[in-house]
């Protein structure tokens, strides 16, 4: 038995195979096309920069300030994946989702790092509470 083309397309639809994924929401270019593939990356480029800065500044000793330097780019992925239409690959998710993933990582580090003995430079007295009735 042959199946039934769909009205006005001529084609069965049975096994129909999915060709290919739909992009994520601003996941466009960030630059024109014919610009060189690192423009058009820019977004991403700039994230991973400033992320592998601070694993250089916390391979070089300087622990909290790198740190630091990773929680920023994360915030800052979080700000372009809001403020531009198009980043291109730093689109992974919807644009919720990726706000929200970048930021509260970006978010989590940073307190971590504000919080990392000895002598930090936050201190959150309930943190201190939780740990001792906990242990």
């Amino acid at each position: 038995m042959r199946a039934e083309p769909a009205p006005g397309s001529g084609k069965p639809r049975r096994f129909q195979l999915t060709r290919d994924t739909a992009r994520p929401e601003g996941g466009g270019r960030a630059a024109p096309g014919d610009a060189p593939a690192p423009a058009r990356q820019w977004p991403l480029l700039a994230v991973l920069g400033v992320t592998g800065a601070g694993l250089l500044v916390v391979a070089l000793d300087a622990f909290r300030v790198g740190t630091l330097l990773i929680a920023v780019a994360m915030i800052g992925g979080a700000v372009l994946r809001w403020a531009l239409p198009s980043v291109g690959m730093l689109a992974v998710r919807s644009r919720f989702t990726d706000m929200i993933t970048y930021g509260g990582l970006g978010l989590a580090i940073l307190l971590l790092s504000l919080m990392a003995q000895p002598h930090p430079w936050l201190k959150i007295p309930f943190l201190e509470d939780i740990l001792h009735f906990t242990v």
